[in-house]
């Protein structure tokens, strides 16, 4: 139990020093690390919406995939499966960023936001468990997506194999890195003015090297804030809720440290004031995510280190980032976009309520 406590709490200091320090070098505020955010710009990166306004390579995402992988190979870890409703996953993970891209930030990211003062993640981080808590209670009410079973090794070895290929991309062809947008000569990023803007990011080695280590201390401690809340109401443990306190509390200090702390609801960077999408948007991601069995950090390490069912979801977060941004459903600043989160909300419960394991 020391052992495991020990991994845990070394997971959120680690997060949360370097969440800290990758802003400190180029990455927006309060966004030193954030799943939702990055496979946004990774999906705009490759093509996959447009216009281009969030469009960049991030090795922060493929860090933590390949350090995953390359951990779980050397602690014998590596389990290739998967199969477990497959379809339903995907459609699931769509969902999830809907809901986190409503909000403006995964569950990591919120936790930073938190870190860094910002109030409207205390709406969010009260939806996130609502939607934890109707997870838990189509738990209990016997959901299940099935059993996984053992695939091929090739199959586990997809997607880190894909993000090698991406991160050789990256090196050689500095205009993927830099996003269509950049090649095209068109905006870049949200709030880059000009032509070719290039977004706020730290440097390519920097950034990998973070992802990296969150991949390795992510994998061997099995942080999950999902999984952690779920934990807490099923079957009152705390363990995995440690990271995430750890987290909060060395990134508070560091932007207390470094003046990055501004406590408020307006003005905060990268974030909006509409509490009731807040709310209900991280209830989306709650609730999927639990039904899901872990948030988008965990799906990642899950996928890094062979679940082929945790790679699929991967990918259905980069189509939701796409689908997304093509039809301008980012913060829930419209009807439709709002429809959008209302519609998970129903559609995920739905799939809950039909994945149902009878007596």
């Amino acid at each position: 139990m020391k052992r495991d406590l020990f991994w845990i709490l070394s997971a959120g200091a680690t997060v949360g020093i370097l969440a800290v320090i990758l802003v400190q070098l180029g990455n927006p505020p309060n966004m030193g690390f954030c799943i939702a955010c990055f496979e946004r710009d990774i999906a705009g990166a490759l093509g996959l919406h447009h216009p281009w306004k969030a469009a960049w390579f991030r090795p922060e995402i493929l860090g933590i995939v390949l350090g995953a992988f390359l951990t779980s190979l050397v602690f014998r870890e590596f389990r290739q499966e998967g199969g477990s409703s497959p379809l339903a996953r995907f459609l699931l993970a769509v969902f999830v960023m809907v809901g986190a891209l409503a909000f403006l930030g995964c569950p990591l990211r919120m936790v930073l936001r938190l870190a860094g003062g910002d109030l409207n993640a205390v709406l969010a981080f009260a939806g996130f468990i609502a939607g934890i808590w109707a997870g838990v209670f189509l738990l209990r009410a016997g959901f299940n997506f099935g059993r996984t079973r053992k695939t091929r090794l090739s199959s586990g070895l997809i997607l880190p194999a894909v993000m090698v290929v991406l991160l050789a991309c990256a090196f050689l062809f500095p205009l993927f890195r830099e996003g269509p947008g950049r090649f095209l000569g068109t905006s870049g990023h949200i709030g880059a003015g000009g032509r070719g803007a290039i977004p706020e990011v730290a440097g390519i080695l920097v950034s990998l090297a973070a992802g990296l280590l969150v991949g390795f201390f992510a994998q061997r401690s099995r942080l999950c804030l999902a999984g952690g809340i779920r934990d807490v109401i099923l079957i009152r443990s705390g363990h995995l809720v440690m990271g995430f306190l750890a987290v909060f509390v060395v990134a508070s200090i560091g932007n207390l440290v470094l003046g990055g702390f501004h406590i408020g609801f307006a003005d905060q960077p990268v974030a909006h004031s509409r509490h009731a999408w807040n709310f209900l948007g991280m209830s989306l991601v709650g609730l999927a995510s639990t039904l899901l069995g872990g948030c988008p950090l965990r799906q990642l390490v899950l996928a890094g280190s062979g679940n082929t069912d945790s790679s699929l979801t991967v990918l259905g977060m980069l189509t939701g980032a796409a689908l997304v941004h093509n039809f301008g459903l980012a913060a829930a600043q419209t009807i439709p976009a709002q429809a959008a989160v209302v519609a998970g909300l129903v559609i995920v419960v739905l799939v809950g309520l039909s994945n149902r394991e009878k007596e």
